[in-house]
């Protein structure tokens, strides 16, 4: 409770919270030190709200998600213009803002053929701080301070906190800029301004899963966000998958394999992880070598062309871990009937004579019925040669270094959802009954729902990579991933079937239909939102639901926001594979003081185009929620964490001045 240091307090109140308070003076041994951080914090709670940024399913679009990084989805241009909107050509703004996204890339190129550079320097210096100035003043010098580079930390401070108009300071201020280029430290000092630019134009990053899968880049959004400092992740279906596979799951591993392949994207499993994938090729030439395997040619975007000898290659090789996936996966099923999926074991009920298959009772034609390894007697069977392959494939994830420190990022920073501010976020859903209550799902034997089923699925898939996980339990950690890929009540998939071999082998598409968890049919209910939001523990007169896994059909005329605004889909596209689905590519949402943004991205062409002519993600702004006022520190979680230090610093004032605790010297 806040105390009144003034006033009187009873003992007992005081000896309740001792222990809290003698521990509190070890940092804080006297009243002024407790004074000073008292007034500090208050301070603090009165600046405004920090930005809160949140993108969903980058799908390995490094470069998309790079540069939306460094222009934090526009909040950098809007700043520049607001500045120089008056006083600079549009074509001047965006070079500007070209510079401050790829300083290095950007100067490299100014470079040539500019030959008043000293006066480029001059220029861009004072802009650069006037635009540094706008966006770190929302921050305390403090923090400011920690995000400066050490080599300039000192100049940038008084270039910031000094007026250049002042009639004492501007020769002061002008000589600082002109020694700097003087000095030959322009473009250096340009570097490390745009930097603090970009890193304080986010308070907090929140990524709602997907990072995996379809693009080239996984592995280099995961080296980005390993330098970077104030991120969260809610994972994702494919982020799942990974994990499973980095925790030795077969499933998993011939999943990875399988999507990789169907989407060319060997970048990430060779150059990313070091994946050796000689054993698999060898393989696929043994057994498919005259099999042109038409049912497995790899989705390739327009801009990433295959000869056709590379993509004969790529498809028998998708073929041979797309058998092996089914087989395992069918062993898998077997192994857990609890999981109700043994409807998915599809192998034996192939006809080879009639080239057909049955599916739930219907029988459908086989595009493809050329399965040298599978025996119809015992289908399920790996013969000798899959069993090494998958072994040797199994052991080339287990061992990736870099893998091991990746999946580490995603336990260390990640989570099945997190309550950030009053928005609740997730990736995908929360399994519902029909009436929009919370549905049961089973795992070991005991049932869960809304938010205890994610607590306990989280649970589960860290102990997969606890080595004092008692063996057998570690094991069902490790199988269950397969489970939470696609199983129909995990709140990562949430669809009664995956239909994966429906969708290779059967032509009819009536087949390849994965009908969506009652989740995804009642979102858009105010009454259903509010009851997700009430289980859990969501509060406020503002709170929303964040999350992505679907994307939306925006050229459909499909919209991100839900419930009249309780619950907003951020999934537009960012995989080119989904382009032409959704129209657009990718959605973003911005929370400042203000409110919320929700901006909706062209394609993006590239960082070099941006470099060259100033070119940006072309963005549509929307405003989906005003604050009447503007939201300061003190309204947030952040903010209830700060108030709490603040009551506890009163106490030990009071105690300190009644002499229950005595000072330190």
């Amino acid at each position: 409770m806040p105390v009144n240091p003034h006033h009187p307090i009873s003992a007992n109140a005081i000896d309740s919270d001792r222990r809290v308070l003698e521990l509190l003076s070890q940092t804080f041994g006297n009243v002024s030190s407790a004074a000073t951080e008292i007034i500090n914090l208050e301070a603090i709670l009165n600046l405004p709200k920090g930005t809160e940024h949140f993108v969903a399913d980058l799908h390995g679009e490094s470069e998309a998600f790079n540069h939306i990084l460094r222009n934090a989805s526009g909040n950098i241009k809007r700043k520049v213009n607001e500045l120089f909107a008056t006083s600079l050509r549009e074509e001047d703004i965006r070079q500007l803002c070209s510079l401050i996204y790829y300083p290095e890339r950007k100067l490299a190129y100014l470079r040539q053929g500019n030959e008043d550079l000293d006066n480029f320097y001059q220029i861009t210096l004072h802009q650069l701080v006037k635009v540094l100035q706008r966006v770190s003043s929302k921050y305390t010098r403090s923090k400011v301070r920690k995000n400066l580079p050490k080599e300039f930390a000192y100049i940038i401070e008084e270039l910031l906190h000094e007026a250049p108009s002042g009639e004492n300071k501007q020769p002061y201020y002008n000589r600082v800029i002109e020694t700097i280029i003087s000095t030959g430290q322009a473009e250096p000092f340009i570097c490390a301004l745009c930097n603090v630019i970009q890193r304080l134009s986010i308070d907090q990053l929140h990524i709602l899963g997907d990072i995996f899968d379809r693009g080239q880049g996984a592995h280099v959004i995961l080296d980005t966000l390993s330098k970077y400092k104030d991120f969260d992740i809610q994972w994702g279906n494919h982020d799942a998958l990974w994990m499973g596979a980095a925790a030795g799951n077969p499933c998993c591993v011939a999943n990875v394999l399988r999507v990789s392949l169907r989407y060319d994207n060997m970048n990430t499993l060779e150059d990313g992880y070091g994946i050796n994938l000689v054993p698999l090729a060898t393989f696929a030439m043994e057994t498919y070598g005259d099999d042109p395997c038409e049912a497995f040619m790899p989705k390739v975007a327009q801009d990433n062309a295959l000869s056709e000898k590379s993509r004969r290659m790529i498809a028998k090789m998708h073929k041979s871990i797309s058998v092996i996936q089914f087989k395992l996966e069918g062993q898998m099923y077997d192994k857990y009937p609890e999981w109700r999926m043994q409807k998915r074991k599809l192998l034996d009920k192939i006809d080879y004579e009639k080239r057909t298959v049955m599916v739930e009772g219907v029988e459908y034609d086989l595009l493809d019925t050329h399965f040298p390894t599978i025996d119809p007697g015992d289908p399920y069977r790996l013969t000798p040669e899959e069993e090494e392959l998958i072994e040797k494939l199994v052991h080339s994830f287990c061992i990736s270094d870099k893998l091991k420190r990746h999946i580490h990022i995603l336990l260390s920073h990640g989570g099945m959802y997190t309550v950030s501010n009053s928005n609740l976020l997730y990736h995908a859903s929360v399994p519902l009954n029909e009436d929009g209550s919370m549905r049961e799902v089973e795992v070991e034997g005991h049932p869960y729902s809304g938010r205890e089923l994610l607590q306990r699925v989280e649970m589960l898939m860290r102990s997969a990579f606890n080595t004092d996980t008692p063996r057998e339990d570690r094991q069902y950690a490790i199988d269950y991933f397969l489970y939470i890929w696609s199983g129909p009540d995990s709140p990562l998939f949430d669809k009664a079937k995956m239909t994966t071999f429906e969708r290779y082998l059967i032509l009819d598409k009536t087949s390849h239909t994965e009908k969506k968890g009652w989740y995804y049919k009642l979102r858009d209910s105010e009454e259903v939102c509010g009851r997700i939001l009430d289980e859990f523990g969501v509060k406020g007169s503002h709170r929303h639901i964040i999350n992505g896994h679907v994307p939306v059909k925006a050229s459909a005329g499909e919209s991100p926001v839900k419930a009249n605004g309780m619950l907003m889909v951020i999934d537009g596209g960012f995989s080119k594979a989904y382009h032409n689905t959704t129209g657009i590519a990718g959605y973003t949402l911005i929370f400042h003081s203000s409110g919320f943004e929700l901006v909706q991205h062209d394609p993006f062409t590239s960082a070099e185009e941006a470099v060259r002519n100033g070119t940006d993600i072309v963005s549509t702004t929307a405003l989906l929620e005003l604050n009447s006022q503007r939201l300061r520190v003190r309204d947030t979680d952040k903010g209830k964490e700060l108030q709490a230090q603040i009551d506890e610093l009163t106490e030990l004032l009071y105690a300190y001045r009644h002499g229950i605790i005595k000072e330190r010297k």
